[in-house]
Parts: structure tokens; sequence; C-alpha cells
């Protein structure tokens, strides 16, 4: 069985692919890469790689698409099989690269918990049963990543480069998987992604938004191991 490297999105850890680990890690090595350490995507990339197996299918959230794009760019000979899960190939619009400044400041002065609760989680999900239970969930993971995690990915977020060129030169089998409803990263952007990468296979799940790994934990291991297989 080929082994399975997930990378997770911003402010998330493992936690994020709970029902994921938990479906997969009986007939294969899982692997969670931590995106914590560097500022670019180009550091984060060769820190995932240093860690991997030589040959492994390669599933993104979010940031960890962005950081698996940019792998697929630098060590594409390494990835068998890859996901990009609510995720977008293009560079960061300057107007959101410039509120990221104050984003960081208002972190560094200890409002990290202020920053995640106003500025970002309410994006992120549908209006499902679960989502306060999912909103308690990211306000654990960012704490526990703190905030020099944050303020190391929204700089490697910031200088992302654009990734369609890559995409184009995408030759694995490649699944592209959102929620209907994520309005953080909208299904056009994955239709793009679809349209980019050739025999790619689109999945838009239903009754969930930016994370449907934990959203819809049914129907995206339903996506992923059609995919895997």
């Amino acid at each position: 069985m080929t082994p399975l490297v997930l990378l997770p999105g911003m402010m998330c850890d493992a936690r994020l692919f709970t029902p994921q680990i938990n479906a997969f890690s009986a007939e294969r090595v899982v692997q969670l890469a931590p995106l914590t350490q560097q500022d670019t995507m180009n550091a984060l990339a060769l820190s995932v790689l240093d860690n991997a197996p030589p040959k492994f299918a390669l599933a993104g959230v979010s940031m960890g698409g962005l950081v698996a794009m940019e792998i697929m760019r630098i060590a594409p000979e390494r990835v068998a099989r890859l996901a990009l899960i609510d995720t977008n190939p293009m560079s960061e619009l300057p107007e959101v690269r410039a509120a990221r400044q104050p984003q960081i400041e208002k972190v560094r002065s200890g409002e990290l918990r202020a920053v995640m609760r106003d500025e970002m989680k309410p994006n992120y999900l549908s209006d499902g049963p679960n989502q306060g239970a999912i909103l308690d969930l990211c306000m654990a993971m960012a704490d526990t990543l703190g905030s020099k995690v944050f303020e190391c990915q929204s700089r490697a977020i910031q200088s992302r480069p654009d990734q369609q060129e890559t995409l184009r030169k995408v030759e694995v089998p490649t699944l592209i998987m959102c929620g209907e409803e994520d309005t953080l990263c909208p299904l056009q952007k994955h239709q793009l992604m679809h349209e980019l990468i050739n025999g790619s296979t689109l999945s838009v799940i239903p009754g969930a938004g930016h994370l449907p790994t934990l959203e819809q934990p049914e129907l995206s291991n339903k996506a992923l191991i059609q995919w895997l297989n």
C-alpha cells in the first residue's frame, strides 16, 4: 500500500484528519506533516519531503493544498497520487495580502483567539449540526499551535506563488475535492484546478464548507478511498 501523507490547513493539526486517520491507518501508513516551522511555501515543502517516504500519496487541505502544489513543482517524482482539498492555485490577492499584517500584529499582542474567532473561523464552515463542535476543535488546534505558528503560516500564504503552470504538468491520479458551501476557496477555484490537471476527478461535498474532512467525514472518506484505490 502506498503511504499517505496528510498536510493540514492553517492553524490545524492532525485532528483535522481524525476521521481519515481512523479510516485509513489500518491498511496503510498514514503520516501527518506539521506545517509549523517555516515561513515560505518552498521551505515548508522541503521540510515535508525531508520526512516523507520515498514515494507517497499526498493530500492537502487549504494551506496544506498550497504546500502540496509546491511539492508537485519541486519534486513531482515523489508523489504517486495527489488530492487538493479546499485550496487555491493562485497567488494571494494584494488586498488579502495587506490584510494579513494587521492580523499578525493582533496575534503578536496576544489576541490569537480573537483573530481566529472573529476574522477567520466564521468563514470556514457550513451551517451544519456539528458546526459548534468543529469550531471549538478549530480553536483548540489554534491554541495548541500558538502565535508564532500563526505568523509563520501567514507569511508563507502571503508570499505563495501562482501554481497554475505546476498543475498543468501533473500526471498522477488527482482528486480535486471541495465543500459545496466553501466561501473561502469557492467551487470555481476547484473547477479551474480540475481543468488544469488532465484526467483529474472533481468531487463536491454537499453540506460542507471549508473543512469537509470534519464536516462530512463519511462523504469525504468515500471520495478519498476511490482516489487511493
